[in-house]
């Protein structure tokens, strides 16, 4: 019936009308029928490019950077180095060298006071007597002369004792930051399975005569393959 009505509104339209009108469906089949031309394979291959993980096992690092992450963060160029079991050992040194200096500061500051204290001649102020043994007390000038030696010695031992902390942890951190740039550093180094010495025996000419005799010897022979 869709036909009749399409031949009935053909027939008052000219010949080239309704050619033109006939040739249209055709025309839309052909282009429904087409081929569509997209790039396929270039926005697969740029979805793996971006799904695709990055290869750890060829990945170095860069000496600068692991320089400055270790002096900005103490051990942070461990970190970017992916060196994780150094960490214990910085941070274990870092937390040994503050508890030490910590200790070795209160301890300079208890014995400084107890000798002030045991100077001057204001009996209020005897903190000295816990640094005493059980029963012993300073009653004599001799007593307090001994002790006043011993207050001064361990002071200045617990203030000796308390920079060389200070100074510890600085080495421990300047180790840290040197251990970061050597290894990262070394890391680009191919170290070859093939690492062996080989001695062997070996001809040696001599080239001291025209007999071929004379002119070698038997000789050992040392090769290193790196």
């Amino acid at each position: 019936m869709a036909a009749c009505f399409m031949l009935a509104g053909l027939q008052g339209l000219s010949a080239q009308e309704k050619a033109d009108s006939l040739s249209a469906p055709d025309s839309l089949m052909a282009m429904e029928s087409a081929p569509i031309n997209l790039n396929v394979d270039s926005i697969v291959n740029k979805t793996k490019k971006l799904k695709t993980p990055k290869d750890w096992s060829t990945w170095r690092p860069n000496p600068k950077r692991a320089l400055w992450l270790a002096l900005v963060i103490p051990g942070g160029g461990q970190i970017y180095n992916r060196k994780y079991w150094k960490l214990p050992l910085i941070y274990g040194g870092f937390m040994g060298c503050i508890y030490a200096m910590n200790w070795n500061n209160t301890m300079y500051k208890d014995y400084s006071q107890a000798y002030m204290d045991l100077m001057d001649s204001d009996p209020n102020t005897q903190s000295y007597n816990q640094f005493l043994h059980l029963g012993a007390s300073i009653t004599t000038d001799a007593d307090k002369k001994r002790y006043e030696e011993i207050f001064r010695k361990r002071k200045d031992k617990y203030r000796r004792w308390r920079d060389l902390s200070f100074f510890v942890m600085i080495g421990v951190y300047a180790l840290s930051v040197i251990d970061a740039y050597v290894d990262a550093e070394l890391s680009v180094f191919d170290i070859s399975k093939d690492l062996s010495l080989k001695v062997e025996p070996t001809i040696i000419n001599n080239g001291s005569s025209n007999n071929v005799l004379d002119n070698s010897s038997v000789g050992l022979q040392c090769s290193l393959n790196f």
